[in-house]
């Protein structure tokens, strides 16, 4: 009977994990955005503010490290803190996280991710601790298929490929590999077009 309930333990942790790893965040920094993608589909998404210049917000891989609905931060307004920074999703060990707070149309914040009202409750009630987050600076909208201005309130854009394009390390490189194939197929046609024409001068000459 003991053995029965453990296995069912580590069957439930195992599931739980599982769940978890397919959800991601996405932060857009270039368009003050950021993207919750469950099963590499965007299921919603909402306007933030990231770090304003001499408070740049870090770009790359992080994970939601804890959370905390009424959180008081410890450092701002500084030297003593207070701050509050309520539905916070831990994204560094150095302060850096996604909270609730005002969100203008451009980078306001001292390198946190502030989230809109509504935005920021239910970002924090989908995302786990140990959702991966990626920041970036700029993001392709072309790695999206948008179906319509409806579908992309709705949340329901479609992804083509999104491990291998927005969480994949080695993304960029897969682009530059597509561009580098697509240049070479224009110089074979350039090549095969003047091959064709030095024939037909040197036909004219007979």
């Amino acid at each position: 009977m003991f053995k029965k309930i453990i296995f069912v333990l580590l069957g439930l942790l195992l599931m739980s994990n599982f769940s978890y790893a397919s959800k991601r965040i996405l932060v857009d920094i270039s368009k003050q955005r950021a993207y919750a993608i469950e099963n590499g589909k965007v299921v919603f998404s909402g306007r933030v503010s990231t770090g304003k210049p001499g408070h740049r917000t870090p770009t790359g891989y992080f994970r939601v490290l804890r959370k905390d609905i009424n959180h008081v931060s410890s450092k701002y307004p500084e030297p003593n803190g207070g701050a509050k920074m309520h539905y916070m999703l831990g994204v560094t060990n150095s302060g850096i996280a996604m909270h609730l707070g005002y969100v203008p149309n451009y980078p306001a914040s001292h390198g946190c991710i502030r989230m809109e009202n509504g935005f920021a409750q239910r970002m924090f009630y989908w995302a786990n601790v140990g959702t991966p987050i990626r920041i970036v600076g700029s993001a392709s909208i072309g790695d999206y298929t948008v179906r319509s201005a409806s579908s992309i309130a709705r949340g329901s854009i479609q992804h083509t490929s999104l491990f291998r394009t927005l969480f994949n390390r080695d993304s960029n490189s897969y682009s530059d590999r597509r561009k580098r194939k697509a240049q070479k197929v224009q110089k074979r046609k350039r090549i095969s077009h003047k091959r064709r024409e030095h024939r037909y001068k040197e036909y004219a000459k007979r």
